[in-house]
């Protein structure tokens, strides 16, 4: 379209000016979706049950449900916290050192290959497995073995859950690893196992901390298991902070306060190893 001295009308935005604005509008929507409700709960959980129920934007903040939360009788967090901590810490250390060594073996060993990728499909449809249908069979073998609401019960089940996404994690930074740097150091006089741990286990490190970040964090908020395989004296946290909320009565201050102090762990350990996991989940996407 022109004007009538002939000269043509610019658009105020290029197609690239239009297209980042549409980019930044989607984002500012996903970051509304993801970080809103966190943020309510945060503002939850500092207010008083007044504020809560009727709603209010102007209130002021207290440490009430944090305390009691903490430091109350009738609360379980704290017990539960270190239930949790334990739970997670040893199944995160055993799914690491069990999914490193198998990874290193169908990687690095003359195994067949219809062994190998045998295995990893059934660990990927073992991981599809819906947990709930597990439960079951557990919950049997458990009481038969004396193990049944025990936190070794619980590291050993977690570590079935977390093991095969971990296996594929670590295999994928072998598989990235040229297989010339192990050689150079047999070479050198190293023999396998040397090469192993002076050579080869420095160089995945990333792998090593992607995997344990993931499968801590896969650990530390697995509910199902937990709320069957369990009672109270060995709850974990998700646990604890569905039991504000029962048949009569729904703590939403509390339950707010608990959920905020659930997630430091799991935030400060994605933080430091934010990087590790995205290069995990993304390594052999481009070549």
């Amino acid at each position: 379209m022109r004007q009538a001295t002939g000269r043509s009308v610019r658009w105020p935005w290029t197609p690239a000016a239009r297209e980042r604005a549409l980019g930044l509008t989607l984002v500012g929507l996903a970051i509304v979706v993801v970080v809103g409700p966190f943020l309510w709960v945060l503002a939850n959980s500092f207010k008083s049950p007044i504020a809560i129920l009727t709603g209010a934007w102007n209130f002021v903040p207290t440490l009430d449900n944090y305390t009691d939360v903490l430091s109350s009788k009738r609360s379980d967090f704290v017990h539960a916290l270190a239930t949790s901590l334990t739970v997670a810490t040893a199944s995160t250390t055993i799914v690491v050192a069990i999914a490193t060594l198998a990874a290193y073996s169908l990687h690095r060993f003359a195994w067949a290959q219809w062994v190998v990728r045998g295995l990893l499909a059934w660990t990927l449809a073992f991981h599809v497995i819906p947990i709930i249908t597990m439960v079951g069979p557990w919950y049997v073998a458990f009481r038969q073995l004396g193990l049944y609401d025990t936190r070794s019960a619980l590291v050993l089940t977690h570590v079935v859950i977390n093991l095969p996404v971990a296996l594929w994690l670590m295999m994928s930074f072998f598989r990235a690893l040229p297989p010339e740097i192990e050689e150079a150091a047999m070479v050198d006089g190293c023999h396998s196992l040397q090469a192993f741990w002076y050579v080869v286990l420095p160089l995945v490190v990333p792998g090593l901390i992607a995997t344990g970040v993931l499968s801590f964090i896969f650990s530390w908020n697995e509910f199902t298991i937990a709320l069957n395989l369990t009672s109270q004296a060995n709850a974990t946290v998700p646990v604890v902070v569905s039991k504000f909320a029962n048949d009569y009565e729904v703590q939403h201050g509390p339950m707010a306060a608990a959920s905020m102090l659930a997630t430091l762990p799991a935030l400060v350990l994605m933080f430091a190893g934010q990087r590790f996991v995205v290069q995990g989940l993304t390594l052999g996407a481009v070549k």
